[in-house]
């Protein structure tokens, strides 16, 4: 791993990761959007669209297609937020409270077979090095506001 960027180490492990839960998710006829945009959604009150968008990490017009699709399935419904009128919540239908609970097992199963061949010291290291990580791309300490085109 020497010679690999870091850059390339999150993308190749992020890439086996996605790719072993959509493998999991195509068993139930899901992917894995569907499965986190599940563990998104407040199981009781409903979430609206853009709250799951920012959870999930992912643009909000990037997520119509997975909620459509999860609407056509029966996994959520559509209701009028009852207090700004002029916002919907996404609401899990009891299919898509299942297929949560579903979902919730699949990660947790990940979570735990990781911990059980990392330890907590080398989890803990992990985790303080991702939040490095975000902390300067989100503060663009690494690229900043360079613009080479003025």
């Amino acid at each position: 791993m020497k010679d690999k960027t870091i850059d390339y180490v999150l993308r190749a492990t992020w890439q086996a990761v996605a790719r072993m839960y959509n493998e999991e998710a195509t068993k139930y006829g899901a992917t894995m959007a569907t499965g986190f945009a599940l563990l998104s959604i407040d199981r009781e009150k409903g979430t609206p669209s853009t709250a799951i968008s920012q959870r999930m990490g992912m643009e909000a017009t990037s997520l119509t297609r997975t909620l459509k699709s999860m609407e056509e399935k029966g996994l959520i419904i559509r209701k009028k937020n009852p207090v700004d009128g002029r916002g919907v919540l996404i609401h899990l239908t009891k299919l898509g409270k299942e297929k949560r609970e579903l979902s919730k097992s699949t990660v947790l199963k990940f979570n735990e077979t990781v911990r059980q061949h990392v330890s907590e010291e080398q989890l803990n290291h992990f985790m303080e090095v991702a939040e490095i990580i975000n902390e300067l791309i989100v503060d663009k300490s690494i690229f900043g506001d360079e613009n080479p085109d003025k």
